[in-house]
C-alpha cells in the first residue's frame, strides 16, 4: 500500500473512531459530568504518551486555545446526553458558520462573496433543529437544552480552529493546545463529577475507550495522515464522521432523530461538501479535528 493510500485509510479510520463518541457517551452509565471529566483526563494522558510533540512548546497562547477546546469537548459530551447524537454532531458541524463570521475580525481573513451562500445554508440548517424540538426520550431526555449546548459546542470549536491558525502563524503546534484543552476540560468537569457513586466495569471500559481511542488514537491517525493527503481530500474524507455518528446510535440505542433534524443535518453536510469542492482548497485545521 503506497503512502497516500495508507494516509487515506488512516483518515477514514480516524473519522470512524471519532464518530463513536455519541454512542459511547450515551452507553456509559456514569453521569454526563463524570463522562466529560474522565474522558478528557484519559484523553490528555493518551496524547502525552502517543504524541511527543504535545509535550513541548506550551505558551500563554496554548492556554488560551486550550480553553476554547475545553469548552468544545465539555459541551459536546453534555449535549450528547441531553439530545440525539445526530443533533449534537450536526449542530457542532455548524462551526464554519462562526468561523467565517469571526475570521475577518479575529484573524483579518476576508469574507468572500462565495461564502455568503454557504453561510445562508448553514444558518438554515441550524435553524431547522429548533423549529420542532423532538419530544424527550430515554437517550435524549432534554432535547432543547441539548441542542443549545451542541450549538455552543460548535461556537467553541470554531474558536478552537481560529486559535490553531493563530498558533500556526508563529510556528507553535496545536498538539499542546489539545492536551491543555483536555486537562482543562477534566478540571472543569471534575467538581461536578464527584462524589463518584455506583459504577460498573462496562462504564469504565466505555469512558476509557472514549479517552484512549476516540480522542487519543484518532488524533494521532489524523496528524500522521494529513501530511500526505491534500487538504481538500482530507476534509471530504473526514465528513464520514457526522454521517456515521447518528447511525451508531440508531443501531445500538434505537435512537431516531426527528425529520427536521435530519433535514437540517443533510443541508449542513451538503453545504459543507459543496463548499469544500467549490473552493478547491478547503483547509484542514491542525488537529484536533473532532471533539
Amino acid at each position: 500500500m503506497d503512502v497516500a493510500r495508507s494516509a487515506r485509510f488512516r483518515l477514514l479510520l480516524a473519522a470512524a473512531l471519532f464518530s463513536t463518541g455519541g454512542v459511547a457517551i450515551k452507553g456509559c452509565g456514569l453521569s454526563p459530568w463524570q463522562v466529560s471529566a474522565f474522558r478528557s483526563g484519559i484523553g490528555a494522558l493518551t496524547l502525552l504518551a502517543l504524541a511527543p510533540e504535545s509535550r513541548r512548546g506550551w505558551t500563554l497562547r496554548t492556554l488560551v486555545v486550550g480553553l476554547a477546546y475545553a469548552g468544545t469537548v465539555t459541551l459536546f459530551a453534555l449535549a450528547n446526553r441531553m439530545t440525539t447524537s445526530a443533533n449534537a454532531i450536526f449542530l457542532q458541524s455548524t462551526a464554519p458558520l462562526y468561523l467565517l463570521l469571526l475570521g475577518p475580525w479575529l484573524l483579518r481573513e476576508p469574507l468572500h462573496r462565495r461564502d455568503l451562500a454557504f453561510l445562508g445554508a448553514l444558518a438554515v440548517g441550524m435553524a431547522l433543529f429548533f423549529v420542532g424540538v423532538e419530544p424527550a426520550s430515554r437517550t435524549a431526555p432534554d432535547p432543547g437544552l441539548g441542542n443549545a449546548l451542541a450549538a455552543a459546542s460548535g461556537l467553541c470549536w470554531a474558536l478552537t480552529i481560529l486559535g490553531l491558525r493563530w498558533l500556526g502563524r508563529d510556528g507553535t503546534g496545536g498538539a499542546g493546545a489539545t492536551v491543555v484543552g483536555n486537562l482543562l476540560g477534566c478540571a472543569l468537569a471534575l467538581p461536578f463529577a464527584l462524589p463518584l457513586g455506583a459504577s460498573t466495569p462496562t462504564d469504565w471500559a466505555l469512558v476509557t475507550f472514549l479517552g484512549v481511542v476516540q480522542i487519543g488514537v484518532s488524533y494521532v491517525l489524523v496528524t500522521r495522515a494529513t501530511r500526505h493527503v491534500p487538504a481538500l481530500e482530507a476534509t471530504l474524507l473526514l465528513l464520514l464522521e457526522p454521517v456515521l455518528n447518528p447511525i451508531w446510535s440508531w443501531l445500538v440505542h434505537g435512537e431516531r432523530p426527528g425529520p427536521w433534524s435530519l433535514l437540517g443535518g443533510a443541508i449542513i453536510l451538503i453545504a459543507t461538501f459543496a463548499r469544500a469542492r467549490g473552493s478547491g482548497r478547503a483547509e484542514v485545521p491542525e488537529p484536533p479535528l473532532a471533539p
